[in-house]
């Protein structure tokens, strides 16, 4: 084969832009914890932001609830009513300002199956359908009251997707899977990520739905 004939070749194949993706192209990561309450937004959103942004998203599920517990955080306790009120007051309206179905607040909270359902998550993200998932069980949760990682939320949330959730569950008992939420978890803490969501890019970190925009103008600056 020729040297026209190799760089036609790979041209054809994507080889070469395979290694301009590795060179130029960076990644955002997204840290993404079912349980945290703003994260209705992000879930709604993320999918349609990926593509239209045409994004490298690597997706790392993780326990929010651990890295707080360590961190002696308790976001909105029964004593903060005002805090709380305001929390749910605040997600509907940014839930307007996105054009997104607003939510029928308060919903249950805090989860009572919320290691289930963030393991599921990380069997979908395996499989390549956690934004399917995580945008589902959260419309399910907070348009209809039914708790992520709860009986009815996931047979709804399954029937919607059209996955066998008798499969899934099974998957998410694995070893592996508790192996990477916890590896997750421990790398968001060393990283200091205290929230959820958050977004990287490399060393730089962005807390909260409402800074995504921002770690999309920090990744396209790290790509010039």
């Amino acid at each position: 084969m020729s040297g026209l004939e190799r760089l036609i070749h790979r041209i054809t194949t994507g080889d070469i832009l395979s290694e301009v993706d590795s060179k130029f192209s960076r990644t955002l990561t997204a840290w993404l914890s079912i349980g945290s309450t703003y994260t209705y937004l992000t879930a709604l959103r993320l999918e349609e932001v990926r593509k239209t942004k045409n994004l490298k998203l690597l997706i790392k599920p993780f326990s929010i609830r651990n890295i707080m517990k360590a961190q002696n955080n308790i976001p909105f306790p029964p004593e903060k009513k005002e805090k709380t009120r305001y929390m749910w007051r605040d997600i509907e309206r940014r839930a307007k300002k996105y054009g997104l179905p607003v939510p029928k607040t308060p919903v249950p909270y805090p989860l009572q199956e919320f290691d289930l359902a963030n393991k599921i998550g990380l069997v979908a993200n395996k499989e390549g359908w956690y934004l399917e998932y995580f945008r589902e069980t959260y419309k399910v949760w907070f348009l209809e009251g039914k708790e992520a990682g709860s009986e009815r939320n996931l047979e709804e949330t399954f029937k919607n997707l059209e996955k066998n959730l008798v499969q899934v569950l099974e998957k998410s008992q694995q070893q592996v899977i508790a192996n990477e939420y916890n590896a997750n978890t421990k790398e968001a803490l060393t990283k200091g990520i205290f929230g959820a969501p958050s977004f990287t890019v490399e060393n730089e970190i962005f807390w909260g739905d409402d800074r995504l925009e921002d770690a999309i103008e920090c990744l396209r600056e790290s790509e010039k």
